[in-house]
């Protein structure tokens, strides 16, 4: 059994950008989880586009690889429906005007299966909406 809160057991706590942060990991879930339903698409992504600036949005990976929103939704959507993910809350921070979220990352893809501990951190337009997410893993 895992002793680490869920995203969703402390959202609740977290006000500003940090809530936007959480709240951006839970519909990532519950949207990976819907994701094994018939009829999912990239379309299936939009309550998560309503925390981003998707015009201006870029994620770059722990490969160093960018992508912006439209590259992002179809790594996203490839990835979703042939994967299970959950995480396990770790840390968050909030500096400088960049949230800084610790995670245990856990996947399964086929039979593989894998633990990380990630740190992403998420940089924000002045309406608070993300525009940019570096994702670090180890």
């Amino acid at each position: 059994m895992n002793a680490l809160p869920t995203v969703e057991d402390v959202i609740d706590s977290y006000t500003g950008r940090s809530h936007v942060v959480l709240q951006y990991g839970a519909t990532t879930k519950r949207l990976v989880d819907q994701a094994k339903k018939p009829g999912f698409s990239a379309d299936s992504w939009r309550p998560l586009a309503e925390l981003v600036a998707v015009g201006e949005f870029e994620r770059i990976g722990a490969f160093k690889e960018v992508m912006k929103w439209p590259d992002y939704v179809e790594f996203l959507t490839n990835w979703a429906t042939s994967s299970e993910w959950e995480c396990s809350f770790k840390h968050i921070t909030e500096a400088g005007g960049r949230v800084f979220l610790e995670l245990e990352e856990r996947s399964e893809v086929g039979e593989f299966r894998s633990v990380v501990n990630s740190l992403t951190v998420y940089e924000f337009t002045d309406d608070d909406r993300i525009r940019h997410i570096d994702f670090i893993s180890r």
